[in-house]
């Protein structure tokens, strides 16, 4: 199961050079980069970790591609993501958010389904990976694929 998440999360993995060009229109664009990355990527889990600080002074690609590179080689086994912000609205606003690294594989969820009174149905989705210990969670075979 694949993550369908941020922007471009239905078409196939970016290569670096495509990243690169990605980067080079937010940095054109005036918008501030940083990388976060997680085991956890549910869909309602908002509070990635983040990887160093987010990059305002940063205005080369090169620079930016070359801290996603140490953030997936850091954590081979996390989802990595890269944001860019517009701050002219007067506020942080996402302006681009796009994985730039899946773990291999992608284990993917369980939907439970809990009926309830007056036929109310109640649906849950739940990462299979959070079975297992923080850290651990992508490696070897997974519970649900």
């Amino acid at each position: 199961m694949r993550i369908t998440q941020g922007t471009f999360s239905y078409l196939p993995d970016f290569t670096d050079d495509e990243i690169t060009k990605q980067i080079e229109y937010c940095l054109e664009n005036g918008w501030p980069l940083s990388i976060e990355f997680t085991d956890d990527p549910h869909p309602r889990n908002i509070y990635w970790e983040m990887w160093g600080l987010p990059m305002f002074d940063l205005a080369d690609a090169a620079g930016v591609l070359m801290e996603v590179n140490a953030c997936r080689k850091a954590h081979p086994d996390c989802y990595v993501k890269l944001n860019a912000y517009d701050a002219s609205l007067g506020r942080q606003t996402t302006a681009l958010s796009f994985i730039v690294q899946r773990p291999e594989p992608e284990p993917g969820f369980r939907l439970d389904r809990q009926e309830d009174h007056d036929r109310v149905i109640r649906y849950t989705t739940r990462a299979y990976v959070v079975d297992r210990p923080t850290g651990e969670r992508y490696r070897g075979e997974s519970n649900g694929s």
